[in-house]
């Protein structure tokens, strides 16, 4: 495993950037900051849900997969958080 660099660190936040972006769409609201906490998030909370469903996408781009797993997430997240609260 090798250490995490700083374009690793920069790209993560401009997809979550990106997915919550994608996901105020969705569920409403927010400002840049709450973008990338959500979708910061949303990538985490994403990621696990595809792993175990076993769901393979295929949009043409990885890049593109990573945004709409993120914005997946991310609406998740959201909605949980808006139950919660």
């Amino acid at each position: 495993m090798g250490s995490i660099q700083v374009k690793d660190i920069v790209v993560w936040v401009i997809i979550g950037l990106i997915a919550g972006w994608l996901a105020s769409f969705i569920v409403g609201g927010g400002g840049i900051f709450s973008y990338i906490l959500w979708g910061l998030l949303g990538s985490i909370v994403g990621g696990i849900l595809v792993r175990l469903t076993g769901i393979k996408l295929n949009l043409g781009n990885p890049i593109i997969d990573q945004i709409v797993v993120a914005a997946i997430g991310a609406i998740i997240v959201v909605i949980i958080a808006r139950i919660i609260a």
